[in-house]
């Protein structure tokens, strides 16, 4: 018995081992030392750390006006962009589920933004707005092409709403076909013998059978907005003036350009602590609604 004990002890540690091992190096640690330095003033330089206790979280919630402006400009970002990311998700899995003789090719299609990195993804976008829409409004005349994008406050976070829900929508989608192709087709054939009509089928029927989907796409959606640097990074940059600067790119700049590392670190941990709360709150909410074909 003692033996058998050892034996699948010896397969724990041998598979499951150098997971955890390298979880611990490259998450838990870092994490930690991240809590001790939001308790610094180091400026990630030198070797000289001074314990600071609660100063920097003071500074953040009584003099440090671009943190909240950053956050409340990712806050408008997240809810748009996790309803519209998964609206569009889901309606596009809801007619690439329909026989299509090119349903596979488009799936391929929608899913291919999602393969791209965001950085070069906007780029990619940055040239389209600069230089695709001067061409196709001095083609067309149409004032929507003729808009400062990337150079206003309020066309600029158009602008990344679109490119991270043109980028974000197909892995969604592929979600969705999963969740979508595995719902009964009994109950939608007597829900269809009973005389519902497709509104009531898919309010009805179809949304509450792929709650579990739902909660997956909510919950990506809403990591994704809150942690979305790239795109900002490479659209605007946080301008004009940081009124599109995202929470990543406050914390970003703060440690890494500022040099005000034990700041930037306060920061990202009350980041973190927020964005957990909101995911817990939103996966309860739609752990609840789920119901069992």
């Amino acid at each position: 018995m003692r033996g058998t004990k050892l034996s699948q002890l010896g397969q724990q540690v041998f598979f499951v081992g150098p997971a955890v091992l390298f979880f611990t190096l490259i998450t838990i640690i870092p994490f930690i030392m991240g809590m001790y330095y939001s308790f610094t003033d180091w400026n990630g330089v030198s070797g000289n750390v001074s314990w600071v206790g609660f100063q920097n979280f003071t500074t953040i919630f009584t003099n440090d006006p671009d943190f909240w402006s950053s956050f409340w400009f990712t806050v408008r970002f997240t809810v748009l962009g996790v309803i519209l990311t998964n609206v569009v998700g889901f309606f596009l899995a809801y007619l690439l589920t329909k026989p299509l003789k090119t349903r596979n090719m488009l799936r391929t299609i929608f899913f291919m933004p999602n393969v791209i990195g965001g950085l070069l993804l906007g780029f990619i976008w940055q040239f389209i707005f600069i230089k695709g829409f001067a061409t196709m409004g001095e083609l067309t005349g149409w004032s929507f092409f003729n808009l400062p994008w990337l150079g206003d406050a309020t066309t600029g976070f158009w602008a990344i709403v679109m490119v991270f829900v043109w980028q974000s929508s197909g892995y969604l989608m592929v979600i969705y076909i999963a969740s979508l192709s595995n719902v009964s087709k009994e109950v939608l054939e007597a829900a269809d013998i009973d005389g519902a009509s497709r509104w009531q089928v898919l309010r009805n029927i179809v949304v509450p059978l792929i709650m579990p989907a739902v909660t997956i796409g909510l919950f990506l959606a809403i990591s994704w907005s809150f942690k979305m640097f790239d795109l900002n990074l490479s659209l605007t940059k946080g301008g004009p003036f940081k009124s599109t600067e995202s929470v990543a790119m406050n914390i970003y700049n703060e440690a890494f350009l500022n040099n005000r590392y034990g700041l930037g670190t306060a920061k990202a941990l009350l980041f973190f602590v927020i964005v957990a709360i909101i995911t817990l709150i939103q996966v309860r909410i739609t752990k609840s609604k789920e119901v069992e074909a």
